[in-house]
């Protein structure tokens, strides 16, 4: 197990012993299935953890005492100093350090691993003319008036087990498919999607989101989807807390992002024991916001083979450091709740920052990430995420693997496959099929197909 705090605390030892150890602090896979996480203690617990960890400020130091770095961070370089010289040094000391201080100094602390029974809602085995089976379960998580809905489509007629994306979607399972026994959620939704109205989905709106999605598309290429609305873990709003969030502990440190990524996790804990489902094809898909949930939940879970944050900008793909488009001042202003009370505090000077995105794509290798973007979308820095994988290079090659296969951007609509990836089509700030077809050649180079 893999511990991302500093070697002397021994509070690990203590959750290691007792079976309570928050969801995000060691690799996932580590993790016993039947780990126990309503414990009466746990609470108390974890308010415990969070003090010797850091969270109370003790073992960080303040943001106005950092020191100030203009340029991208080094990733093999330790919070102290020192240089990681050996793959040892990464894997048990600075890739954990790095775990800890994203959940420090920005994303609040995952929350913890919660077990979950697997209802199944609707199921349709002749989906899309017969060439999908398309399923609706619920992951009850035994929350009072709570249920995770996951929609997912699988291509039918394959002997072998196939591979999934995976994400959360902004407006509902409806409106990916025109399937009327797919539920229309009940949580607060965006008010500017097809048929919301108040705040709420409404029947209007089935199905006029199916060409974000593309999931014909993607059947038709060998690949299951697996969705769901990100509103059902946590509603995309500043002023209050809905889905899990009022059955977290109250002390618990955490973000509407964490929380998101956290939701991809307790998917993917169903994924991989899915018949039909191939554990080591897993891949991480979100758009914007989402995009930033999905490379979150990339770096801190293992299981997931590749990670597509696509157009995700501040707070996910693009440098903090960065000066075009969004800024982390504007963010933290405009989305208060993704990003936790530290992360404000490097608003005027995010060059205080003890790490950069790009040091959040390191903790993914060797897994392969492809970053995606849109020609005029300049608010989320194209040309800035792009500096963020060459930054992230090195350490791909300190692990013995390929990482970014050229020195400059590719043309506009050519893939560039290589382990760290990256793709910029024409039009705007949106997920279409021309952006579906550039995961799936990526998803096919490095999953064998």
């Amino acid at each position: 197990m893999e511990n991302p705090w500093p070697a002397s605390l021994s509070i690990m030892a203590f959750c290691r012993a007792t079976g309570g150890i928050p969801s995000g602090i060691l690799d996932r896979e580590s993790f016993p299935k039947d780990l126990p996480m309503k414990h009466a203690w746990f609470p108390l617990m974890l308010s415990l953890f969070s003090l010797f960890a850091g969270r109370g400020g003790a073992a960080y130091p303040e943001a106005k005492d950092l020191p100030s770095k203009p340029g991208l961070p080094d990733p093999l370089v330790m919070l102290d100093g020192s240089k990681v010289s050996t793959k040892e040094q990464w894997a048990e000391k600075r890739r954990p350090e790095l775990k800890a201080l994203f959940q420090h100094y920005m994303y609040g602390t995952l929350p913890p691993v919660m077990k979950f029974q697997v209802k199944s809602l609707h199921k349709d085995e002749k989906a899309f003319g017969g060439k999908a089976t398309l399923e609706e379960v619920g992951l009850d998580f035994g929350f009072p008036d709570h249920l995770l809905r996951v929609l997912i489509v699988s291509p039918n007629g394959r002997k072998e087990p196939v591979g999934c994306f995976v994400g959360p979607n902004f407006c509902g399972n409806h409106a990916i498919v025109d399937d009327p026994k797919v539920a229309v959620p009940t949580s607060w939704i965006y008010p500017n999607y097809p048929g919301v109205k108040n705040n709420k989905a409404t029947e209007e709106g089935r199905g006029k989101q199916a060409d974000v999605w593309n999931l014909e598309q993607t059947i038709d290429r060998g690949y299951a989807v697996a969705t769901f609305y990100a509103g059902d873990i946590d509603p995309d709003r500043a002023d209050a807390r809905g889905g899990i969030r009022p059955h977290l502990p109250k002390d618990l440190d955490t973000t509407s992002i964490a929380c998101w990524a956290w939701g991809v996790h307790r998917i993917v804990d169903h994924l991989v024991a899915r018949p039909g489902i191939d554990p080591k094809k897993i891949v991480c898909v979100g758009h914007s916001r989402m995009g930033k949930t999905a490379l979150l939940a990339t770096a801190f879970d293992d299981r997931i083979a590749i990670g597509i944050p696509h157009q995700a900008g501040c707070g996910g793909t693009a440098p903090s450091r960065g000066t075009v488009g969004e800024s982390v001042k504007q963010i933290n202003d405009r989305f208060p709740h993704w990003f936790n009370a530290e992360f404000k505090k490097f608003s005027a000077d995010p060059t205080r920052l003890p790490f950069d995105q790009n040091d959040l794509v390191a903790i993914c290798a060797p897994r392969p990430v492809l970053f995606s973007n849109a020609q005029e979308d300049t608010w989320a820095n194209p040309n800035g995420q792009f500096e963020v994988l060459k930054a992230a290079d090195s350490v791909y090659r300190f692990l013995g693997v390929e990482g970014l296969g050229a020195s400059e951007p590719p043309p506009i609509s050519k893939l560039l496959s290589s382990r760290l990836g990256y793709f910029v089509r024409p039009g705007k700030h949106s997920m279409n099929k021309e952006d579906w077809g550039a995961f799936l050649d990526f998803a096919d180079k490095h999953l064998g197909k």
